[in-house]
């Protein structure tokens, strides 16, 4: 056996007695000492369990005298092993040897790795005022309205990533400051600083009101010794449809992907019905989603999993039915039981739970699984199109849809929901990264659905899209007969499957951490010059400048400019950039209709497009996704939309739109205020984007200075602009039923190209450029 070994089998078929009969082997083969590695400590618990009922002799400490003489195989989470001071290499002397080591469920444990190499400073904290006050000044220059936001402000949406040139000059500074501070009291320090010392002066650092996240471009696994030592590594997976972590994480070599062992087909695993309602009809929502599914729940067991404790308020107002981390395992071992609970809501738990049998008969998967960091965040924001995060997702997605099928005979179905997973799923493509099983499965229901909408006609309702479940619950012969034959014909490939995007960020890390700064800038050019979507090659052209600025600052500065015309939302180059006015010269249907021409949707897929951005277009929704959800909106509208602040590093409204030749909407977004008035520094920021407008647009345009806040009423103090215009809640809630209903309408006729019929539509919805005004805002009001 090889060094490094990539094992793949389906989620419930079996992968931890495969493992520890692998670990068992290897410790008879004198490999020792041996260690299985999981996420975290719940899954150390059922690995002893399954040990046991095999008769293998495991222990959960590592200190134990059986473990070290190789007699037992130690179990433990990821952490144990990955630490800045890890017994497994992070020490001087007496690091513990591993002879043969399994990680399973690798994607799991790569978010746990990943975590670990990360620094986060909490607010308040002497180390994170001293970081503040180094930056201060030039974040204060570079970028006066970010900074007033996140550390005057204390705005908690927004965020600033400090410029790489500025990043690399404090180097010294920075180091101070975390080794001052290196010490069990500040734990996040503690155990990040020695993974991270190696690749500090290039790591990103983000600054929010509440805390400082320092993180690197990759994983430094090299200090954890006795992990690059080990005789035999085995990582075990799910078989997802992309390999690229094993290279951006672990670090593995192209080579080392050669040796992946697979199922030869996909018969292993049990039968899940998917249904999607929103896609087989978007006129359905949620309410009567939830509706169907608690229905069900009162006669089998519901498993719904949801990205946020604020998401499970929709299933669960009181919280009596969503789990904890201090009665989970309670909630799991009465499911596995047989207890019929009915309705349980699991909190970003899209791994590590079995759920076999009757213990979860119908999974909801209920939105996009969060982001990991504020560095993700980030990344989404700048290169919304990039296929990275978009496949984590979709893996968490298939991962979370595994819980409910945990053998061959196992049956599941499972219920896809809400608008931003709607649209990555359909109009995104994320189906195309769903493993060979998943997509087959997804496939046949999919049969199922072409059939319904064949015989209903084009919408489906709610009853009849639910009665498909039944297939599934109800254990129906002929549809677990087509499952398993379906599923026999499914041939996976030991072929690695990974991105060269990935794999060239990770080449460039590792000349980096080396300090060979231009290969690490070339192995970037490489790969941006090939890269189609401009955002995308824009956030490239950013570490690209990152890794010049090393050693040609004024190159770096080039090549960010060059970034910063591809993508607006990057780093801004220091001398700025040459604002482009934005304009309209195009009549509104008109651009409508060559809009969605362009987009190149089906009828439904239009409409799943349009409420996965009207999803996002809310008070609470983060600030980052309403303002890019209000520019997508404007365009959807025919406008001609752009998002100033963005783009000039500060300056400006944060959304401008060209309502026609001459007139424009200067909006700033407020959804995150909680006061019951518009501060008087809201009012100031709107007029001083009024005052940035008549800089750069002269006479004859004119604009229109709009605020989105909770409320209609400015502060006693407050001196607003005497045109300001307010979108309270009332006004937002109305302009998003009004749009939805306009693009169902012309979906539906099937006039998409009708310019007549288009501005018949504006009229009659109100949705017309002056409609935008009178319609959904409101004059500002004194707080008497």
């Amino acid at each position: 056996m090889k060094k490094n070994v990539i094992l793949k089998m389906n989620t419930g078929s079996g992968k931890t007695v495969v493992g520890l009969i692998m670990l068992q082997s290897c410790l008879n083969e004198g490999k020792g000492p041996a260690i299985y590695v999981v996420p975290d400590n719940y899954l150390v618990m059922q690995v002893i369990d399954e040990a046991k009922r095999l008769g293998i002799f495991v222990t959960a400490d590592k200190d134990d005298y059986n473990y070290s003489n190789s007699k037992a195989i130690l179990v433990t989470s990821i952490q144990t092993i990955v630490n800045g001071h890890s017994y497994f290499g992070m020490r001087e002397c007496g690091n513990y040897p591993i002879g043969s080591i399994i990680i399973d469920d690798v994607h799991a444990c790569m978010d746990k790795i990943t975590d670990q190499f990360m620094i986060r400073i909490n607010a308040g904290t002497d180390a994170y005022r001293e970081l503040i006050a180094i930056f201060s000044s030039s974040l204060r220059d570079y970028n006066p309205k970010s900074y007033i936001d996140v550390v005057e402000m204390k705005d908690c949406r927004k965020n600033i990533l400090v410029p790489y040139w500025e990043w690399q000059r404090q180097q010294d500074n920075v180091y101070r400051i975390l080794k001052k501070y290196n010490n069990k009291d500040n734990s996040e320090i503690y155990f990040g600083l020695p993974l991270l010392e190696r690749s500090l002066d290039t790591c990103d650092c983000i600054i929010t009101a509440s805390t400082i996240e320092i993180s690197p471009k990759g994983i430094d696994l090299y200090n954890i010794s006795s992990l690059e030592d080990a005789s035999r590594r085995i990582y075990m997976s799910a078989t997802l449809a992309d390999d690229s972590v094993f290279i951006s994480a672990l670090g593995l070599d192209i080579g080392d992907m050669k040796n992946i062992i697979t199922p030869e087909n996909a018969n292993d695993i049990g039968d899940r019905l998917v249904i999607f309602p929103k896609h087989i009809n978007s006129e359905i929502s949620e309410v009567e989603i939830k509706k169907k599914v608690e229905e069900i729940a009162k006669k089998y067991n519901v498993v719904i999993l949801v990205p946020s404790f604020s998401r499970a308020e929709f299933w669960d107002e009181q919280r009596e039915r969503t789990a904890t981390k201090d009665n989970i395992d309670k909630v799991v071992n009465k499911l596995k039981s047989g207890v019929h609970l009915g309705k349980v809501i699991f909190v970003n738990r899209y791994d590590g739970i079995d759920l076999p049998g009757d213990a979860c008969r119908m999974l909801v998967i209920d939105g996009l699984p969060p982001l990991n960091s504020i560095k993700d965040r980030y990344i989404q924001s700048v290169a919304p199109q990039s296929t990275i995060l978009l496949r984590e997702q979709v893996q968490r997605i298939e991962q979370g849809m595994g819980r409910g099928v945990r053998f061959n005979d196992d049956e599941c179905c499972v219920v896809l929901m809400g608008d931003e997973l709607s649209d990555v799923l359909s109009r995104g493509k994320g189906i195309d990264y769903f493993s060979a099983a998943t997509k087959c499965q997804y496939d046949l229901s999919k049969q199922l659905w072409d059939l319904l909408v064949s015989e209903t006609g084009s919408k489906p309702t709610i009853d009849q899209i639910f009665e498909l479940a039944n297939y599934s619950l109800e254990k129906n012969p002929e549809w677990i007969k087509t499952c398993k034959e379906s599923l026999a014909t499914v041939k996976y490939s030991n072929e690695a499957r990974v991105d060269e995007r990935i794999v060239a960020q990770r080449k460039a890390f590792e000349k980096s951490i080396n300090m060979q700064w231009i290969d690490a800038a070339e192995t970037i050019k490489m790969v941006k010059d090939k890269e189609d979507d401009k955002r995308t090659k824009g956030y490239l052209c950013q570490i690209q400048a990152e890794y010049t600025n090393k050693t040609d600052p004024v190159l770096a500065q080039e090549i960010l400019t060059v970034g910063k015309n591809l993508s607006a939302a990057i780093l801004s180059p220091i001398r700025g950039i040459q604002y482009k006015r934005t304009i309209n010269t195009i009549p509104q249907a008109q651009a409508i209709s060559t809009n969605i021409s362009a987009r190149k949707l089906g009828l439904n897929e239009l409409l799943v497009y349009i409420d996965g951005i009207l999803s996002n277009l809310c008070m609470e929704s983060e600030y980052e996704k309403f303002e890019e959800a209000l520019n997508q909106v404007g365009v959807s509208l025919g406008f001609v939309c752009s998002r100033p602040d963005k783009e000039t590093g500060g300056y400006g409204p944060d959304n401008l739109w060209a309502i026609d030749s001459s007139k424009y909407l200067v909006i700033e977004c407020k959804t995150e205020a909680t006061t019951q008035t518009i501060k008087k520094d809201y009012c100031n920021q709107l007029s001083g984007s009024v005052h940035w407008f008549k800089e750069n647009y002269v006479y004859p345009n004119e604009c229109i200075p709009i605020i989105v806040h909770p409320s209609k009423f400015v502060d006693i103090v407050a001196s607003p602009n005497e045109n300001m215009r307010v979108m309270t809640e009332k006004e937002l809630t109305f302009f998003r039923k009004n749009l939805r209903d306009f693009y169902s309408t012309l979906c539906h006729n099937g006039n998409i190209n009708d310019i007549n019929k288009i501005n018949e539509l504006l009229h009659i919805y109100k949705l017309r450029k002056d409609d935008i005004v009178n319609m959904y805002t409101v004059k500002f009001e004194r707080k008497s």
